[in-house]
């Protein structure tokens, strides 16, 4: 694997995400109170502050909300610059901060806002996958 960038540590709260991603599938958490979708995990409704919540599997499609092109980065992530980071609007109904694949950081003016997205998700070791949207169907 050539994954070389730093790896999140899965918290108990987070453990269904992560358990997805290995197998392809985006999980969101669900609060059956008031049956709202949330990004990112946690072990309150940030809606209605239930702690009745359930693992949905998403459909992993949403739309280019706003983009950001990194041109400095620091640590281990300086020699990825630039990339491009994004607020995807979920189908589900919450907002996730990601890196946007498969777009030139160098040409901006080409990533179109509303643009439809798909996640994919990238191995970064055996028990880990991380997941990346990119723009589908333009």
């Amino acid at each position: 694997m050539s994954y070389k960038l730093p790896i999140p540590t899965p918290g108990t709260h987070t453990q269904p995400f992560w358990a997805g991603t290995k197998l392809g599938k985006l999980m969101l958490p669900k609060c059956q109170d008031c049956n709202r979708v949330h990004w990112y995990p946690r072990f309150l409704c940030p809606h209605c502050h239930s702690n009745k919540l359930e693992w949905i599997e998403a459909s992993g499609e949403g739309t280019l909300h706003t983009f950001a092109v990194q041109h400095m980065a620091f640590g281990p992530y300086a020699k990825e610059a630039p990339f491009v980071t994004a607020y995807i609007d979920l189908k589900e109904g919450d907002r996730m901060l990601t890196v946007l694949r498969g777009v030139d950081p160098t040409k901006p003016e080409e990533i179109r806002i509303g643009s439809t997205v798909k996640v994919e998700f990238e191995a970064a070791n055996d028990d880990m996958h991380l997941p990346f949207w990119r723009v589908v169907g333009e």
